[in-house]
């Protein structure tokens, strides 16, 4: 047997070793990778620099210096592992595993920070196809103007202001984008000529922006016309199913939210503009559509009412009572057995209590008292289950009672009495923490 666990030692410190100088090579191979990847990362910073200014590189810069002065904590361990003074397996091993976490960190942070500058640096290479390809759109852009313009004046005459002032300005507006884009596509190329790369990049950014913000104006004029047709098609079918409504709703319960709602409705058809007038589509579609939905639920509320009536005060008062009565039987209960009623009981009778609070509050009210009804009828539904699990505890915990002296009080039986009270009283007192002190 010892020879077994011999071997078996043996070939445990064996797999251990071999671990030991997987790590150290392995830590050899990060500490020469992370520092050529910082050389590599120094080259790509200056050129980015170059190219993009100080301000947009200064992340990479950041994370550089702080991974160069992380790495040399790296290579101080590594020569610690190779210095003259004896070192432990675990000392060894401790210092070959962080040299490799820094490594690793140091290169996942480069990655991560020259990645984030690539769409950039792309962006600036292309910079001479940038600033051709805003010309070009100016251009289309330009000519996209009169168009509009005729397209504005028609629908002028066709809907108020108060549904053209959105495009009124569009063609003017777009008409200033495209200049400035145009401008701004020069600066771009006289900053650029002076190496004043930053700037140049910022004022080619501002003229793609422009060209695209010029385009959503023009967009937006033929847009319009496209959205006022849907909005007329759709007036005139919130036209008809509006009257349609009034008519069903003079067989609807009279109550005064119904009749107020017609009201409204038959003023709303009676603001809309005469046919052949100029309107505002969007204006009407809203506030029409407003007074139908107004209508159709004050409709639906008369006719839930009609159907279930509101209960009285004293209604909902009586309900309160019953649970309350309740409560009361089930506090009672739980009181004087303490000890024997478990935790779906008292949960049960700790969310009645909780619902109880409120109710009184949301009796008077009209829109709470269904509120209340149902809530006092929770009450006292919570109350009830609470007693019967509680009556379920005491039941079970009845027969395992053992009286003083024998099966029962003074010896005598168990069903006389005085084992089943005395174990309800000693079990509200082992709750109450105050046995100790009877028997002291």
């Amino acid at each position: 047997m010892a020879g077994f666990w011999g071997k078996r030692k043996r070939e445990q410190e064996a797999a251990q070793a071999a671990q030991d100088a997987d790590l150290a090579r392995r830590a050899e191979q990060a500490l020469v990778a992370a520092d050529e990847r910082i050389r590599t990362a120094g080259d790509e910073l200056a050129f980015a620099e170059a190219e993009l200014g100080i301000s947009l590189t200064k992340d990479l810069k950041a994370a550089l210096d702080s991974v160069k002065t992380h790495l040399r904590e790296a290579f101080q361990l590594h020569q610690l592992n190779h210095d003259e003074i004896p070192d432990t397996d675990e000392e060894l091993r401790t210092r070959n595993a962080r040299i490799v976490q820094l490594c690793d960190w140091a290169e996942d942070l480069l990655d991560e920070k020259t990645a984030a500058l690539a769409d950039s640096v792309a962006r600036v290479r292309q910079a001479p196809q940038v600033v051709a390809q805003v010309r070009k759109d100016a251009e289309a852009l330009t000519a996209r103007i009169p168009q509009t313009r005729a397209t504005i004046e028609r629908l002028t005459s066709r809907y108020s202001e108060s549904a053209m002032h959105q495009i009124t300005a569009s063609a003017d507006e777009a008409e200033q984008l495209i200049a400035f884009a145009t401008h701004g596509a020069e600066v771009s190329e006289r900053r650029r000529a002076a190496r004043q790369n930053e700037e140049a990049n910022l004022a080619l950014e501002t003229a793609t922006e422009a060209t695209r913000r010029a385009s959503a104006l023009l967009d937006a004029v033929e847009d319009f016309e496209i959205e006022a047709l849907r909005a007329e098609s759709t007036l005139a079918e919130v036209v008809a199913d509006s009257r349609g409504d009034i008519i069903a709703a003079r067989t609807a319960p009279k109550i005064p939210a119904v009749t107020a709602a017609v009201t409204d409705l038959e003023q709303a058809l009676d603001a809309l503009s005469p046919a052949g007038t100029r309107n505002d589509p969007f204006a009407e579609l809203t506030q029409l559509r407003t007074a139908n939905s107004a209508l159709d639920d004050a409709i639906a509320k008369a006719n839930y009412r009609a159907q279930n009536p509101l209960p009285t005060v004293a209604h909902v008062q009586h309900s309160l009572d019953d649970a309350d009565r309740q409560l009361g039987v089930a506090r009672g209960l739980i009181s004087g057995h303490r000890g024997w009623i478990g935790a779906d009981a008292r949960t049960r009778f700790a969310e009645a209590e909780r619902l109880r609070i409120d109710i009184p509050e949301m009796i008077v009210p009209e829109e709470t008292r269904e509120q209340a009804m149902a809530a006092s009828r929770r009450v006292a539904q919570l109350a009830a289950e609470a007693l019967q699990l509680a009556q379920r505890d005491i039941d079970s915990a009845r027969p395992q009672q053992q009286g003083w002296g024998g099966d029962g009080w003074g010896g005598g039986r168990r069903g006389g009495g005085g084992s089943d009270i005395m174990g309800g009283i000693m079990g509200g007192l082992v709750i109450g923490s105050i046995l100790d002190g009877i028997f002291d």
